[in-house]
């Protein structure tokens, strides 16, 4: 838009020096009517183009100097469409006539153009419809250096004999058409008036224009004015008290329109120093307020920019919704009231740089620095320190009917880099570091978080520790690579005395508790949670200490069996049953979602565990079989025989059997005991039933038929 902007001041002020010519050429007492064809002939040697003057050209001799012509219509350059380059339906062009002639000093009052229109194009080859005139004026151009040199020191002296009155530009239309780029722009309703120009006094400008993509339905309603003061070598310029307000629409905005003011207090550029001050910048969108104030120097040569920026308070959510942004449901309806920032700026030609950072966003406080480095593929940098950070206000609200997942710190990054779309983590080129003081997460405090992040060329490493992770520690690394059509990822983990009740919260119906200790070293591939959870390999080393099971107590069951058998009385029930461990150890090994353990060892005061099995991650599944039994009470004495107890289902709903038959050694007696004591059998197989589930007793009175 930069070109049509300058051709359409270009042909306004050839028109205007054309009119003046006019005046200053034709005598005072002879019609002007006469010479329309030697004006028409004039303009047709020098241009090659037609220009008709439609109506009666009107002299006025005192006290201005003036003529006011109907329309005017110049012809479109050759090879381009036939329609007017420019039309003017009416202009007014007045000189005062006592500088004029006691000065020699061009003082024109007023400049009056009405329903000017002028079309600009550029055809297929790339040539525009004003080339003609730029050629003929490079012709004129002398080439010499020297030549050159002396009108130049001559402009000044020039300029300082011709000043400006008045210019009023109504109803003018520019339109815009690109065949080569195949785009097209149009520009209506633009109106422009000035006050009195002179050099080195403030002059105001006001504009509005209309201006509309004609290949989509984007439009801008723009309304500008300002106080522009320029010198007499036209290389110092200044802007105070301007303010631009804009109106765009269109298909490709959030909302159907957006209303933005921007309002610069004083805006001065030194062309000759390359140097650039804008003081009291202010852009207005909605209620959010942007403040700047900015200095640039050796902004041809070498840009640098430097200055503060803030942000006032205002309230996110409201904004995007007026801009018709959605957001999805999250658990705090007052999220995103608040967002707040302050900053300095710098930015060069190679690096934009945001230092200083302060941002509040609702409860949280983050200072730092971010930058992008435009010379090395936008590469961005950053390092952030947050004090604290409400992450389950953000969250969508809590879904009681759907399972809840287990994921450390290293596996929920994994699941968030597999759910973005490969080609923007190809793109992604950053080096940085979070740090949070405190992350609450489902209810839960976990502070000293730390993440660092490196990503160059398809490939994204990630080091994150949380100094508490549910009054433990947790450290480990990520790295995923998206070279290929699908993410592989590798994942090392550590976790140190992590308390697992309020980690596996929600999960079991029947909390687990312990202090666990683990690593883990997994890789998987895939492009979601499903497929990494398909591709999962990988070695995990486990220890969890002062373990508590509730809702089973092994050692009970144990106890049960025996006293039917020995024909003693039942132990009292408790709603509270459960079953400690000193120590639970084991190892596992990962093949493609499934998880296989051999070698596990729980120990307690009064009962010895091992066991082995699988869990299966891609259903959340679990098929495991615990061997438990009593120690030996006496010296010599061999060890109470095994308690097999298989362990099955879904994770939420996980289902306990039994086979007691290691702990029937005698059926004789054994059936002796059955007869005797069928009511206290038929009690404890009621309770079975209701502990571990439909069934239970009905397996141990098959046992014994």
């Amino acid at each position: 838009m930069k070109k049509p902007i300058k051709i359409t001041l270009s042909v306004l002020l050839a028109i205007i020096l054309l009119l003046v010519v006019a005046i200053l050429a034709v005598p005072v007492f002879v019609d002007p009517n006469k010479f329309k064809p030697e004006i028409s002939a004039a303009v047709k040697d020098n241009t090659g183009r037609d220009l008709t003057i439609d109506g009666d050209i009107k002299l006025s001799l005192f006290p201005w100097l003036g003529i006011t012509t109907g329309a005017l219509t110049l012809s479109n350059a050759q090879g381009f469409e036939n329609k007017p380059f420019v039309t003017v339906a009416a202009s007014d062009i007045s000189v005062q006539l006592l500088p004029l002639l006691l000065e020699k000093k061009i003082a024109i009052n007023q400049i009056v153009l009405k329903g000017l229109v002028l079309n600009l194009a550029r055809n297929n080859q790339g040539l525009n419809n004003w080339d003609d005139f730029t050629k003929a004026s490079d012709q004129t151009t002398p080439a010499s250096t020297s030549v050159n040199q002396a009108p130049q020191a001559n402009t000044s002296e020039a300029l300082a004999l011709f000043a400006v009155g008045k210019i009023s530009v109504s109803d003018a239309q520019v339109s815009w058409q690109d065949a080569q780029a195949d785009a097209a722009w149009l520009i209506k309703d633009l109106n422009l008036d000035t006050e009195q120009f002179s050099f080195d006094t403030p002059v105001n400008v006001v504009l509005s224009l209309q201006a509309a993509n004609v290949k989509s339905s984007f439009s801008a309603a723009i309304k500008f004015k300002t106080a522009l003061t320029v010198n007499d070598k036209f290389d110092n310029y200044s802007l105070q008290h301007t303010e631009l307000q804009s109106t765009v629409s269109g298909e490709n905005m959030p909302a159907k329109s957006l209303t933005s003011t921007l309002t610069i207090a004083d805006a001065a550029l030194e062309s000759g120093k390359q140097a650039v001050k804008l003081t009291g910048l202010k852009l207005a969108i909605g209620e959010a307020l942007l403040s700047a104030d900015i200095v640039g120097t050796g902004i041809k040569d070498a840009p640098d920019f430097a200055g503060n920026l803030s942000m006032a308070p205002f309230n996110l959510a409201k904004l995007l919704q007026e801009l018709a942004i959605s957001l999805p449901a999250m658990q705090d309806a007052k999220a995103l009231n608040l967002l707040s920032w302050q900053s300095n700026l710098h930015a060069t030609t190679d690096v934009i740089e945001l230092q200083n950072l302060a941002m509040t966003l609702d409860d949280t406080h983050a200072q730092g620095q971010i930058s992008v480095n435009t010379a090395s593929q936008s590469a961005i940098g950053f390092d952030l320190a947050l004090d604290t950070l409400a992450l389950d206000r953000y969250l969508p609200p809590v879904n009681n009917s759907k399972k809840q997942t287990l994921a450390s710190p290293g596996a929920a990054l994994a699941a968030g880099a597999a759910a973005l779309p490969v080609e923007t983590l190809r793109k992604l080129n950053a080096d940085g570091q979070v740090t949070l003081g405190k992350l609450t997460v489902r209810g839960v405090d976990l502070q000293g978080v730390k993440l660092k992040l490196t990503a160059k060329d398809g490939k994204v490493a990630t080091q994150q520790s949380v100094n508490t992770f549910y009054q433990g520690a947790y450290s480990g690394n990520l790295n995923v690579d998206v070279r290929n059509k699908k993410p592989v990822i590798a994942l090392n983990e550590q976790l140190t005395k992590v308390q697992l009740e309020p980690w596996l919260k929600g999960l079991f119906k029947k909390p687990i508790t312990g202090q666990l200790t683990a690593s883990a070293q997994l890789q998987a591939q895939g492009s979601n949670t499903d497929e990494l959870k398909s591709t999962l390999n990988g070695h995990v080393d486990v220890s969890l200490k002062d373990a508590v099971i509730k809702g089973v107590n092994l050692q009970k069951i144990i106890d049960n069996g025996k006293a039917v058998i020995k024909g003693t009385g039942l132990p009292t029930d408790s709603k509270d049953d459960q079953t400690l461990f000193t120590q639970i150890t084991g190892t596992a090994a990962i093949n493609n979602g499934l998880v296989r353990n051999d070698d596990l060892v729980a120990t307690a005061a009064k009962l010895h565990v091992d066991g082995k099995g699988s869990v299966n991650i891609v259903n959340e599944t679990l098929d495991y079989q615990v061997n438990a039994r009593l120690p030996a009470q006496e010296a010599g004495q061999a060890p109470s025989p095994p308690l097999v107890i298989a362990i099955t289902g879904p994770f939420d709903n996980l289902n306990y059997a039994i086979d007691p038959t290691a702990l029937l050694t005698d059926k004789a007696r054994i059936e002796k005991v059955l007869d005797k004591n069928k009511d206290k059998i038929n009690k404890l197989m009621n309770k079975l039933d209701k502990k571990l589930g439909p069934g239970t007793g009905d397996l141990l009175k098959g046992l014994f038929h």
